[in-house]
């Protein structure tokens, strides 16, 4: 058996506690129960099968580089970095976090008091009568003491919980900064996104207006039937009736943007985005598997989940031992107050009681085994919690590699629908080609250019989630 009281102790130093520490150090010869130790790294060296491969097109992955503190400042945008710290700075969610950690450290440190003697006083006065006599007044002042040495190191594994379930709420506070920075970067990508959605069908409707404007003319010439005017109306129409729905995305947008930066949506943010202001992240840290496993807040806080448990295992064997209290009591005791502190008004007790439980309906030794299923399932949690983690950083260098591709036959394709809508307006003008081929070009084109911009803005978004993926 250890002393893991060291263990115990936080990262930083509270000189007011290093006494009692101390006394209860003295007093206690081991702890029982498991002594925690960090579950090592997972025996692999990568995320995927094969080696992954950098996406190329504009991106590069850099092995077992680390991720820059403001990750999100890789995409260039000073509108964007200036949204995420004042959502890093005003987000309720982060003073939530940050008010747990506080009631985590103030619970460890209330659970340290057990380690010295706890003093209480007593003032009685009290006045009494029998059988006719003349009433007596009493009065007395007392003070008591009474301490129980952690010989089974019960309390210092109960600290030693409370300082996991502390470092914890650190940890929450971490993975929260991260998410919270990961769904600014995504919102603002998203509206960005729906912008040039909004200017792609917008351009649309000025080209299809513009067709209408020459049927119109063709047709008063005798150059195209009413069916050509028709047509090319009621495209115009399906193509105007889906701005609504695009403006009202951008509208829920900005007021996610505005509520992830602490505000209320009546004082909605100034900053807007675009695609063509965010730069795509170049260089991309990929670390290595057991550098996630060091990094990522979900993996760290199983951890933790771990340590507790392992503490309350000690706590409930401890439970089940010998233990000794010892107890003092000193007063006064005197009729009249001003004889209280005269000689022989003093008075004290000084007491030690061993206890040993003997039966308890088999309530101990059940309450041992259900701590030790719990630190089964703590462990297991914790693989769980590495396996998902490492699913999630492989299907972002999938998303990644894949996207690439995407955006560049994105690219090639509204290339070529804008190559085909420009010839057949121009061969519209003098009639050498269909009305129908004119709409198929429109719709074509519209339908190129939605798909590039998704895949531009999918592209960025890949790129945010990727930086989560690996601990930000």
């Amino acid at each position: 058996m250890t002393d893991v009281r060291s263990s115990a102790r936080r990262s930083v130093a509270k000189p007011r506690l290093l006494g009692a520490v101390l006394a209860g150090a003295a007093l206690s010869s081991c702890a029982v129960g498991p002594d925690y130790k960090p579950a090592p790294a997972p025996d692999v060296t990568r995320f995927t099968r094969e080696t992954t491969a950098s996406p190329g097109n504009g991106q590069s992955f850099t092995r077992g580089a680390e991720v820059a503190p403001q990750w999100w400042k890789a995409y260039g945008s000073k509108s964007l970095d200036a949204l995420v710290e004042e959502a890093l700075r005003k987000s309720p969610t982060l003073e939530a976090a940050e008010a747990a950690i506080r009631a985590a450290d103030a619970t460890a440190s209330a659970q340290e008091g057990a380690f010295v003697p706890q003093v209480s006083g007593l003032s009685n006065s009290s006045r009494s009568s029998s059988g006719g006599a003349a009433p007596t007044n009493l009065f007395s002042k007392q003070l008591s003491a009474s301490f129980t040495p952690d010989i089974w190191g019960a309390n210092a594994r109960a600290v030693e919980s409370a300082e996991a379930q502390a470092e914890r709420a650190r940890l929450q506070l971490e993975a929260v900064r991260l998410t919270l920075a990961h769904d600014v970067v995504a919102a603002a990508i998203e509206e960005a996104s729906l912008r040039s959605q909004i200017a792609m069908t917008q351009e649309l409707v000025a080209i299809q207006q513009e067709n209408l404007s020459l049927l119109t003319l063709q047709h008063s010439h005798g150059a195209a039937s009413g069916l050509d005017i028709a047509s090319q109306q009621a495209t115009l129409a399906q193509t105007r009736q889906s701005l609504p729905g695009l403006e009202r995305q951008l509208a829920v947008q900005r007021n996610r943007l505005t509520a992830l930066a602490g505000r209320y949506p009546s004082r909605e943010i100034d900053e807007t985005f675009a695609l063509s202001k965010l730069t795509l992240p170049k260089d991309l840290p990929l670390r290595l598997p057991a550098q996630v496993v060091e990094k990522r807040p979900d993996i760290r806080q199983a951890a933790t989940d771990v340590h507790g448990a392992s503490a309350e295992v000690g706590v409930a064997v401890a439970a089940r031992l010998p233990n000794v209290t010892l107890s003092a009591d000193a007063g006064t005791s005197a009729l009249k107050l001003a004889q209280l502190f005269t000689p022989g008004t003093g008075f004290y007790t000084l007491a030690g009681t061993l206890s040993q439980p003997i039966f308890e309906g088999m309530t101990l030794l059940n309450r041992q085994r259900a701590a030790e299923a719990r630190l089964d399932e703590a462990k297991a949690r914790y693989r769980e919690t590495v396996v998902g983690a490492f699913q999630n950083v492989a299907d972002s260098l999938r998303a990644l590699q894949a996207d690439a591709r995407s955006v560049r036959d994105a690219r090639l394709a509204e290339a070529a629908a804008r190559r085909f809508l420009n010839q057949t307006r121009t061969q519209r003008q003098y009639g050498g080609v269909s009305q129908l081929t004119v709409l198929t070009a429109q719709q074509s084109y519209l339908s190129a250019s939605m798909t590039r911009v998704r895949a531009e803005a999918g592209r960025l978004s890949d790129a945010a989630a990727f930086f989560t993926a690996i601990g930000g």
